[in-house]
């Protein structure tokens, strides 16, 4: 039977840890057309996810080594795979769906492309992407919200401070969600990249002072922080709502508990000082606070520890 260059990708990216499950009405394929050109597909699906140098890329393509990377080195524009431009010897591999190839989509996603996203997630691309055991992206705590006692993992500001470049771009799930028509009240511009060295092209570039403010600000309208779920290396700070955010939205809408990571806290109560306010039920952004009784309750499963109560 004849497999497609979107089946191959398809499958070539499903190989990648973070996965890309196949859907029973196939519109992970419609989504792939929408994204790649066909001949983009075809050489994405050669790829791994390990970096390889162009030499092994071109011959396995049966293209010549020239041509071979200034394709791929389009693609690594277009943020379609990862490249690690050695002047000797660049290197490529396949970016993951999530995180990578969809996050990529700020610029391009439209009505369509935001309808393919949400008929995959709603197939079983969530669960097949958001139910892997460890998760791909962890909790952080607001600061503030854990005391005195904090691994030094879980300290986000020491994580930005220990960066050397900053760059923001829109939230890619409150863009895509808003070309559905769900309305999110929380800003979009919130999503920030950082690195250790100096220099992050491809964002709009801002001083560790306003991406320690962009912290602030998110922490003071009750986003949650979520970050790659690694102890080492994290290299992206996501401000999540629970409305649009893939990942939350696992918990919330589609049952996938553990789709995030939970920080290493959780909510607790004093239901002496508790004056029925439901301030901290406003801030949960994954309705883990249940009021009865005038006094408000923490249901311990689904809290994520995220602090912001």
């Amino acid at each position: 039977m004849h497999t497609t260059p979107f089946e191959k990708l398809a499958e070539a990216l499903d190989r990648l840890p973070n996965g890309f499950p196949r859907t029973p009405s196939n519109v992970e394929l419609e989504l792939l057309e929408r994204i790649f050109t066909e001949d983009e597909a075809k050489l994405a699906g050669l790829l791994s996810g390990q970096m390889e140098p162009l030499p092994e890329i071109a011959a396995r393509a049966g293209l010549p080594v020239e041509e071979t990377g200034a394709r791929l080195k389009e693609m690594a524009r277009k943020r379609l795979l990862w490249f690690e431009p050695d002047p000797v010897e660049p290197r490529f591999r396949l970016a993951p769906f999530v995180v990578g190839i969809y996050e990529a989509q700020v610029n391009s996603m439209d009505g369509e492309l935001a309808r393919l996203v949400e008929a995959y997630l709603a197939d079983g691309g969530a669960a097949g992407i958001m139910s892997y055991d460890p998760a791909i992206h962890r909790v952080i705590p607001a600061r503030g919200a854990t005391g005195d006692w904090v691994l030094p993992y879980d300290d986000v500001k020491k994580i930005l401070l220990k960066a050397k470049s900053f760059a923001v771009q829109d939230c890619i799930c409150r863009v895509q969600q808003s070309h559905i028509g769900r309305k999110c009240d929380h800003p979009i511009r919130n999503c920030m990249v950082f690195n250790l060295r100096e220099g992050t092209p491809g964002f709009d570039m801002i001083s560790q002072e306003e991406a320690l403010s962009i912290l602030d600000k998110t922490e003071e309208i009750g986003l949650v922080h979520t970050v790659s779920n690694v102890t080492e290396g994290i290299g992206y700070i996501c401000n999540c709502c629970g409305c649009c955010c893939a990942v939350l939205r696992g918990v919330t809408e589609w049952g996938i508990e553990k789709s995030v990571a939970h920080a290493n806290y959780y909510a607790v109560i004093d239901q002496e000082e508790c004056t029925g306010c439901e301030t901290c039920h406003d801030r949960c952004q994954v309705d883990a606070i249940i009021s009865s009784s005038d006094v408000s309750e923490v249901v311990r499963k689904s809290c994520i520890g995220c602090g912001l109560c």
